[in-house]
Order: C-alpha cells, then structure tokens, then sequence
C-alpha cells in the first residue's frame, strides 16, 4: 500500500503568528483576569462591610440623645438617603432601627415589623436569607450600655461585585488584549512584506529568471541586510550561470578542434591525399593533436575528481627544498629539446613542511609547463626557483621569463575555464591548471598566489606550512 505522507498545510507567517498570539494573550489576560476578580471581590467585601459599619455607626450616633435614649430624628430618611449616595453602597440595602426589645423604631425602605422578622433572624443578628449579610452596629448609651441596634441588610453580591470595578477591569483587560495583538500584527506584518518579496524573488530564479530587484526598503538592520545579500547572490547566480554557459561552450570548443583537426588528417592520409613523408608528417601532427587533447581530458577529469572529494592528500614530513630539487631536475630532462635554464635558489638546511610530495610536484610542474608555454621558443627560457621561511610559512616562488600575465587577466587567472585572449590565440588549453594547483595548494593548508607579472615574466608563490 502506498502511504505518502500528505504535506502540512502551511499559512501565512501574519496569519500564523498573530492568530497564535492573540490565544496566548487572551490565556493569559484571562488567568490575570481571574485572579483580579478574586483579589477584588475579597478587597470589595472587606471595604463595603467597614463603609456600612461606618453608616451604622453614624446612625447610631445620630438616633442616640443626651439623656441616653434613642429618638428618630425626622430628617434621618434624607440623611441617610445622602449618605447611601456618597459612600456609592447600593440602593437597595435595608436599615433597620431596633430598641433594646427589638422593637421597630425605624426602617428604610419602611417595613413593618413582622417583615423586619422575615428578614432578620430571631436574636437580629443575621440575615433569614443566605443570600444578604446583617451589618450590625450597637447603640450605645453615655453609660457605654447598649440601648438599642442598627442593622444594615446587603446583598452579598453587591458586597463582593462592584458593576463599575468589573465594567473597568474587563474594558482594561480588553484594551490591553487589543494593543498587544495590533502590535504583533503591525510588526508581523512589517517583517512578512519583505519576507514575502524574497520568496517570491527565490521562485523566479528556481525558474530561471535571475533578473531579480527587491525594491524593498527598512530601517531594520538585518532585514536590509537579507534583502541586499539575496539581491547580490542572484546577480552572482547570474553571473555563473553565464560562465557556465560560456566555460561549457569553450570546453566543448576547446576539445571539439583537436578531434576535427584529428579527423581530417586521417582521412588524407586514408584517401591517398597524401603519401611518403608527407603522410608520416601528417600522422605526427595527429598523433600531437591527440597527445593535447588527452592533457585536456585529463585537466578535466583531475579537477572533478578534486571538486568531488575523490582525491586524496597525504600529510607527511616533507624535505621541501630536496623535493623542489628533484622535482626542477626530472621536468629539465624531460624537456632536453628545449634550452632551458633553471636557477635554484634554495637554502642550505633542511626546511621541513607537512604535505603530499606527489601533490607539491603536480603544483610546480603545472608552474613551470606555463612558463614555458609563455616563454619566446626561440631564445633561451630561464626559470628561477627561489625558497624562503617567512614565519609560520615556507615560501616557493617561480619565476620565469615568459611574455607574462595581461593586467585585465590577472585577477581571474585562477578561475576555472577562465583563458586569457593572449593564450587562447597561442595555447590550447582548457583554463583549469592553475585552478586546480590552487584547490591543491589549499588542501595541504597552503595558498598559490601570483606574485607579480610584467612582459618581463611572471612570478607565482606557493606558499606551505613549515
């Protein structure tokens, strides 16, 4: 059975991550909110029984004469009416006067005293009704003996839930669920657009299309900063491609010619075009076509074999300046029918380095088969290899006598595929020896360098760890 994983449905970054926000905000303002009702309504109810025993305590004050008996005073409905009004305690709330017998002397709102019974418990010390609280507050005499009580009636949930308090706490709460989110949005939203313009940018150049500008503008340091290095990378994605399309282009130029030039000396020499000598002739220009192309095809193949990994590189103890001295004098012998000239310059002392031997003589041939490749055949061709220790590092250079390196040239000389007019027109080649003795260079914790160039001669260093 075939069980392919469906892929997740994605959303947009603003949706994602204001939607997510605004549930934690609302979490977490909630967990705050409730925790708010609760201190409220502890704190509320601690200060609406102390305000209405502050009301009773006043009544009773009021109530009481000097001779220590209790008289209502007949402006004490207004009184109490304004007092209700100040301390904000809620309209409903009963008042109740008794004497020492509990007998009625006063109530508002007016009640009979078979109702002040319904309400208050037998003693008038609690409320019959679970759902109301007795506040009550003695009256005292001069004498400091209780003549009498006032008893405040409230509901408990106009104790403990003030309606303007929970109106204001809900509306903060609110107000501030609705800054947090706007925020979140704003910034998602501000981080989403250049964001977006990147994705979008990266889909063009999946579909080949390189010619891409970002017109986007932040004062957001890194933002600008990712939109500049992706406008960047796609002019350099575009720049190799075009190299690819022009190193490809010569390859196939490069290798294309020895194969025609191949083809039809031997079919001259197959039709009897030619004959005797001058057919051995032709067979020796072919047999040299052949032997350059083998060296293209073998560049080729050394250098992806290092691009993938495939080659290996030793670290052994290396005498450097005896391995440069058999390395001169093996390529000198191989090279009797030219008038070469090699000075060595090297010290006297073992200079020791960590390398690959093998390596380091692919590195200083490849230099000097392009000295000579430079160099007037038809005058001497002199080479100088000089060894030095500077500091941490062992210093070869190589110089020769060769027409040099063109100026415009000299920058992009270790450039894969990269040939310069001058050697194009003289030297077959495909532009990949310096760049692969610098990748070689590389491996062993060194660097090849072009040190110099004049139509004097060019000098390039090697330069190894010591």
């Amino acid at each position: 059975m075939d069980q392919r994983v469906k892929p997740k449905r994605t959303v947009s970054m603003l949706s994602y991550w204001t939607i997510r926000y605004f549930i934690i905000l609302c979490i977490g303002f909630g967990i705050i909110a409730l925790a708010a009702i609760y201190w409220v309504r502890d704190t509320t109810m601690d200060n609406r029984i102390r305000t209405a025993g502050l009301l009773g305590q006043e009544v009773a004050d009021r109530v009481t004469t000097s001779s220590g008996e209790i008289n209502v005073p007949p402006n004490l409905d207004y009184i109490i009416k304004n007092r209700l009004r100040f301390f904000n305690i809620d309209d409903g709330t009963c008042l109740i006067i008794t004497d020492k017998q509990g007998n009625l002397m006063f109530s508002r709102p007016a009640i009979t005293e078979k109702q002040m019974y319904n309400k208050l418990s037998d003693d008038l010390s609690q409320a019959r009704d679970e759902r109301f609280m007795a506040i009550n507050t003695p009256i005292d005499n001069s004498s400091n003996q209780q003549i009498g009580q006032v008893s405040i009636l409230q509901s408990k949930k106009s104790l403990t839930y003030s309606p303007k308090e929970l109106t204001f706490i809900f509306v903060l709460l609110g107000m501030l669920i609705l800054a947090g989110w706007l925020t979140i949005y704003l910034l998602s939203r501000k981080l989403a657009r250049p964001l977006g313009g990147v994705a979008e940018a990266a889909q063009q150049i999946c579909a080949g299309n390189y010619d891409v500008k970002l017109n986007i503008h932040t004062r957001e340091k890194e933002i600008q900063e990712l939109v500049s290095s992706f406008e960047e990378m796609a002019q350099r994605l575009k720049h190799l491609e075009e190299w690819r399309a022009l190193s490809l282009a010569g390859v196939t130029h490069e290798l294309k010619t020895p194969v025609t030039s191949i083809k039809g000396l031997m079919m001259a020499v197959r039709d009897d075009v030619v004959s005797g000598e001058e057919a051995h002739e032709f067979l020796d220009i072919a047999l040299k076509e052949s032997d350059r192309m083998e060296r293209m095809v073998a560049d080729l193949l050394d250098y992806n074999a290092f691009a993938s990994g495939s080659v290996e590189v030793r670290r052994d103890k290396l005498d450097l300046q005896l391995l440069i001295r058999e390395v001169a004098h093996q390529w000198k012998l191989t090279h009797e029918m030219h008038e070469i000239d090699i000075q060595l310059d090297l010290p006297t002392e073992p200079m020791y380095t960590t390398g690959d031997s093998l390596r380091i003589q692919q590195i200083i041939v490849n230099l000097l088969n392009n000295g000579l490749q430079a160099a007037d055949q038809s005058s001497c061709i002199r080479f100088t290899i000089r060894m030095f220790a500077d500091n941490d590092l062992l210093q070869v250079e190589v110089t020769d006598n060769g027409s040099g390196v063109a100026p415009e040239d000299q920058y992009h000389i270790f450039e894969r595929f990269y040939r310069g007019e001058k050697k194009k027109r003289s030297v077959r080649g495909l532009g990949l020896g310096l760049t692969y003795s610098q990748l070689l260079a590389r491996a062993q914790g060194g660097e090849l360098l072009l040190r110099r160039s004049s139509p004097a001669g060019s000098t390039f260093a090697l330069e190894l760890p010591r």
